[in-house]
């Protein structure tokens, strides 16, 4: 993706932080019938290689699994925060007036070959993973192993597995660095004016940013 040098991330802790933080990563293979997306719940082993390896699962119905080009690479693209920033936030509007809106995000995009897996017990370990995590934050955390274990084989027929070991990985934190240390502050009193989670993250994050410029 487009880079500039004030907004690349090459922090791999940073950008496997955002990747659990927002684990619906959008799958992207090229194959027989074209460029094919899917929207799927990763989990990410760092351990099992040097930039980390994601895994996931597909419907056995989904014809992604089938029609992707094992020789090309695919693609993983894990949305973070974003916002739309107005120029009414910027200090400089009230100066000159020449500012234009824009959108601030963070985004990691993620590469690698994709192997299909077809066997139940990497299956349901991955699916164990996955819901671990994603139930941590429950009063009363569900468990794979509460569901019936015949119905659990049952659903496990219907679904194949994927892994992609990371071979290039590239992180882009838009978040105001290009902007004056006043038109910074302006844009964060704005975000926080939302109230909302993902504005307030994104304040946090042009605060920070701006913080580790210089400026």
């Amino acid at each position: 993706m487009y880079q500039p040098p004030h907004f690349r991330e090459d922090s791999l802790a940073v950008q496997h932080a955002l990747m659990r933080a927002h684990p619906l990563g959008l799958l992207v293979t090229l194959g027989g019938s074209g460029i094919v997306a899917n929207p799927l719940p990763f989990v990410l082993d760092a351990q099992a290689s040097p930039k980390g390896t994601l895994k996931a699962h597909l419907s056995r119905a989904n014809t992604q699994w089938q029609d992707f080009d094992p020789s090309q690479e695919a693609l993983v693209v894990f949305q973070g925060p974003e916002a739309y920033i107005t120029p009414s936030w910027y200090a400089a509007k009230r100066e000159h007036g020449k500012v234009v809106p824009t959108w601030n995000y963070a985004i990691v995009q993620a590469y690698g070959r994709m192997r299909v897996i077809d066997d139940p017990s990497w299956l349901l370990q991955q699916i164990a993973a996955m819901t671990d995590v994603q139930e941590a934050a429950q009063p009363e955390p569900w468990a794979v192993d509460d569901a019936p274990a015949p119905f659990v084989a049952a659903q496990l027929k219907g679904i194949v597995g994927v892994e992609i070991e990371i071979t290039r990985i590239e992180g882009k934190w838009k978040v105001s660095q290009n902007r004056s240390e006043a038109d910074r502050l302006g844009v964060a009193a704005g975000l926080r004016l939302a109230q909302d989670e993902t504005s307030r993250h994104m304040a946090d994050l042009v605060d920070s940013r701006g913080a580790r410029s210089g400026d």
